[in-house]
């Protein structure tokens, strides 16, 4: 079969399923729905590093580098939207705690050995039979609705971000109509983002240029090591093995109707705490949450990933302060979050007990996803023991 060209870039193309019709997806493509899925999981990203950036002594400039280049690799490696994400449990609890670079540093290196040596291991895949596609799915639903409750958050902040939000959401509306019946580009993330900027210098002006200096190397201590892997290492890996690697890796197979091996995640994952943090960047993971924005948006390729690292590296390297991040209101941030965990919630009903996944759904809410995961672990050998 002949590759297909996408602007000018020969690339070979696989067979994959979209909104139920048979569709040849190439395996990089630079479009309007490309650019719109590159700016889908934004949402995420930039609302946990900016609050880190704000009350920790991390460089936003390097931490934003890190994630581009990981994009981009990201991309080019997997050939689809597989999102680059900050651990969202670390960055939790370093925002509520103001941790130290050195800390971040040591928790970031000691989760990367973990993955690294669970992945070539095997160990995804042991955990993956063990561990019940419902429990999967209820990590899912938990982490849509705790999108929904951010969204929430977000919206309500202010009256000019419920305003604000409002004619984002009718701007995506508006976009999935014309997707729908006229067959035309989703670009409304996209969209809904360049408004936020428009509004944010209307109010603040240009924010200056603030020109990245080169990162350094950062040595944690021994005692970081321990308070690193004791306050943010054990509450962030039930997360990331559950949401970051084996729901991404379920919904993948959702989405692109082709699996994708956990333990690569798990690799992935190991390697980029592994190089990133020790010269001043974030732990990151991939995460459903974010695959799921950026396929509601546009991307079925790895070119997503691609463009997103592209537009990272440009803030990094020029508009690395946090004024140029905090132009966004975040009632923008609110209407893209809506649509997301509408598209990751769908997925969870795929389910095979509506019960543990209902319960796992809304303890993670209540409380967090560690602990779901742990009560859909009791539900689903108790039901198997009274044979529920």
């Amino acid at each position: 079969m002949k590759s297909k060209f996408i602007i000018g870039m020969n690339i070979t193309s696989a067979k994959m399923q979209d909104n139920g019709k048979k569709r040849k997806w190439p395996d990089f493509r630079f479009t309007t729905e490309e650019v719109a899925g590159a700016v889908g999981d934004y949402g995420t990203l930039f609302p946990i590093i900016l609050g880190v950036a704000v009350v920790t002594d991390v460089n936003l400039g390097h931490i934003l580098l890190f994630f581009a280049l990981w994009y981009i690799l990201t991309g080019l490696y997997y050939k689809k939207p597989v999102p680059v994400e900050p651990m969202k449990a670390i960055g939790a609890i370093v925002i509520a705690g103001e941790f130290t670079q050195e800390i971040i540093t040591a928790s970031g290196i000691l989760i990367g050995i973990f993955f690294l040596i669970l992945g070539f291991m095997g160990g995804m895949k042991f955990i993956r039979d063990k561990i019940p596609q419902s429990l999967i799915r209820g990590v899912q639903l938990g982490l849509a609705l705790i999108l929904l409750e951010t969204s929430y958050q977000f919206i309500s902040h202010s009256h000019s971000d419920f305003y604000i939000a409002v004619i984002g959401i009718a701007v995506i509306v508006i976009f999935f109509v014309l997707k729908k019946y006229k067959n035309l580009p989703d670009m409304s993330s996209l969209i809904v983002l360049v408004l936020g900027f428009i509004i944010g210098i209307s109010i603040y002006g240009i924010p200056s240029m603030e020109v990245l200096t080169l990162p350094s190397m950062v040595l944690p201590s021994f005692r970081d090591f321990l308070s690193g892997g004791w306050l943010l290492v054990i509450p962030q890996i039930p997360l990331t093995i559950t949401n970051s690697i084996l729901a991404t890796s379920l919904l993948i197979g959702d989405l692109f109707k082709r699996k994708e091996d956990p333990d690569k995640l798990s690799k992935s994952v190991g390697l980029m705490n592994l190089t990133s943090p020790i010269f001043g960047g974030f732990p990151m993971c991939h995460g459903s949450g974010g695959l799921a924005a950026q396929y509601r948006y546009g991307a079925r390729t790895g070119g997503s990933n691609i463009i997103s690292g592209l537009i990272l590296l440009v803030i990094a390297f020029f508009f690395a302060g946090v004024g140029f991040i905090e132009l966004l209101p975040l009632g923008i941030f609110g209407a893209l979050l809506v649509f997301v965990a509408m598209e990751l919630g769908k997925h969870s009903f795929k389910t095979d007990s509506y019960l543990i996944t209902g319960a796992v759904g809304i303890v993670s809410l209540l409380i967090n996803i560690s602990v779901g995961f742990v009560v859909g672990i009791v539900l689903y050998y108790l039901f198997r023991k009274i044979d529920l």
